[in-house]
This record gives structure tokens, sequence and C-alpha cells, in this order.
């Protein structure tokens, strides 16, 4: 690893804080799990960066978070965050960032809007869903079925965070690739 990828994964971990900015939308009946902007982060991190990069770059942001700085949307930080309902859904970043990456880079060289908006939207949601939800179920007490149907209010906002990441990973891929194979 060289001093450029370390900033890449710092710039990007300092990206996913940033989108922390816009405050949360909360649902008591998820234990506290916020709807946010951050999950883009790792969408971005992995599309951009690739796995390795991408993955990393979580993991720096979640050490941060772990050590307590409030880059978490609303503020929130600590180990309290990383243990408590959210927990699965932020260390699941980590996870995914690397699927997207891994996907991306594999089919780097077909990339088109479609392919990409279907990587985000396997590992940013189904997969992200996949490793959060039985976390949720478990740290807030809570069958896994209403946990399953109420993670079904932050569909929309995934679906626009895909979109949005989707042409911003083209748009970067094609004028400044970082991924290169």
């Amino acid at each position: 690893m060289n001093t450029k990828d370390i900033v890449y994964i710092a710039l990007f971990a300092a990206l996913t804080a940033a989108l922390g900015i816009f405050p949360p939308i909360n649902i008591p009946a998820l234990g506290g799990v916020p709807i946010t902007a951050q999950s883009m982060g790792l969408m971005l991190a992995g599309g951009i960066l690739g796995a390795k990069r991408g993955a990393l770059a979580m993991v720096l942001f979640l050490v941060l978070v772990g050590v307590g700085l409030p880059l978490l949307s609303g503020g929130r930080g600590g180990w309290g965050v990383l243990v408590g309902p959210s927990g699965g859904f932020l260390f699941g970043w980590v996870i995914t960032a690397f699927v997207i990456g891994s996907l991306i880079e594999k089919y780097w060289l077909r990339l088109n809007f479609v392919l990409v908006a279907a990587i985000c939207l396997f590992g940013g949601v189904f997969l992200l869903y996949a490793i959060g939800i039985p976390w949720l179920a478990f740290a807030a007490k809570i069958p896994v079925e209403k946990a399953f149907f109420g993670a079904i209010a932050f569909v929309p906002g995934d679906l626009v965070k895909v979109v949005l990441s989707t042409a911003i990973i083209v748009a970067v891929g094609r004028s400044y690739p970082l991924i290169t194979r």
C-alpha cells in the first residue's frame, strides 16, 4: 500500500462522515436504527476504490466511531453504537464495500449504469440487510420478522442512494478511474 492508497482510504472515510451531516430519520419500532445518507458511503467506497481500499475506508471509519468520534448521523459515536441495534448494519459496511468493490473490479471492462446499479443494489441493500437485520433483531430483542418488515421503511431511501451512487461511480470510472485492471 502506498501513500496514494492511504489518502484515498482516508478520503472515503471522511466522505462517509460528511454524509452524516444529513439529519437521521429515526424509526422507534426498530430500536433506534436511523435512516441516514451514510450507507451511500460504502457504495461509493467500494465502487470507486475497489474491494480492498473500499473495505479499509469503512474499517477506518468504524475505528474512528468506535473510539468515540461522533461521526455517525445525529452525532453518534462510541463503542455502544457499534454493539447496539444498528451495529450489524455498521459492521456490514465493511463486507458490503468489499463485495461491491470485488464485483466492480470483476466486471470493470463491461461496466454500464445498469450493471453498476445492480451491484450497488445487491451489495448496498440486499447483502447489507442480510447482515444487519439479524443483528438488529438480536440487539433490540425483537422477532426477526418484525425487524425485516420494519426495514421496509429503509428501501425507498436506499433505492435513491443506489441511483445516486451508480451515477457517481460511472462518472468517476469514466473520467478518473481509480480501479485498474
